[in-house]
């Protein structure tokens, strides 16, 4: 879906200004890595899947998403997680304290930290033919789905070339719909005065990771 999570290439949204990862702070306050750790514990569960829940934080107002913090928007799409599965209750959420007894136990610290370590792999093993080759120049689709998609907005008609195969993996737009389904994985390249135009900086490109349902041969 387009909304405030796709803000590529927009005007008027003031300068970035990064931390260097070296001098920021993994969390800057307490509270953020509690939502870290009930974010964790929650999606073990097994209630929803990782596009599920990156869908359930895009799907804010785009007012609330620009205006939220990094933690505040994990917050709010894991409220939106346990909503939708029918967890907890919109009350219980305004009060912060449960109606009832717990229908579920979430996993204790060990396996939780066990589960980071862990990780989630996204590639599968499907028998797939990719359909494109490094080198092929491609298009990808100008497409604007209501659901989850994870072919930014600036990238949709532009043309790039293929320049790696990544290999067979979760296509994330029907992920989020519970459906595991693998598709060849791309990373592609942009030429920024394709995307930008003439004011683009010059010599300078972007490469994009896309799945091959967003592609078109070029």
């Amino acid at each position: 879906m387009n909304g405030g999570h796709d803000l590529g290439g927009m005007h008027g949204l003031g300068p970035i200004n990064p931390e260097k990862e070296t001098e920021e702070a993994i969390f800057h306050e307490d509270w953020e890595r509690k939502v870290f750790a009930f974010t964790v514990a929650t999606g073990l569960l097994g209630e929803w899947n990782i596009d599920e829940s990156r869908h359930a934080r895009e799907r804010q107002h785009p007012v609330d998403y620009i205006r939220n913090s990094y933690y505040e928007n994990w917050l709010t799409g894991t409220e939106n997680c346990l909503l939708d599965a029918g967890l907890v209750t919109e009350r219980e959420i305004a009060s912060g304290k449960a109606d009832c007894a717990a229908a579920v136990t979430p996993p204790g610290p060990e396996q939780a930290l066990n589960a980071v370590k862990a990780g989630g792999p996204a590639d599968v093993d499907a028998p797939v033919t990719p359909a494109f080759k490094p080198g092929d120049r491609v298009r990808i689709k100008n497409f604007h789905p209501a659901g989850h998609t994870r072919a930014p907005r600036y990238t949709r008609g532009h043309v790039g070339k293929i320049v790696r195969i990544h290999g067979i993996h979760i296509f994330p737009d029907t992920h989020k719909d519970g459906v595991t389904e693998g598709v060849p994985l791309y990373s592609v390249r942009f030429e920024a005065a394709e995307l930008w135009g003439p004011d683009a900086t010059r010599g300078s490109a972007v490469h994009v990771d896309m799945w091959e349902p967003y592609l078109d041969k070029a």
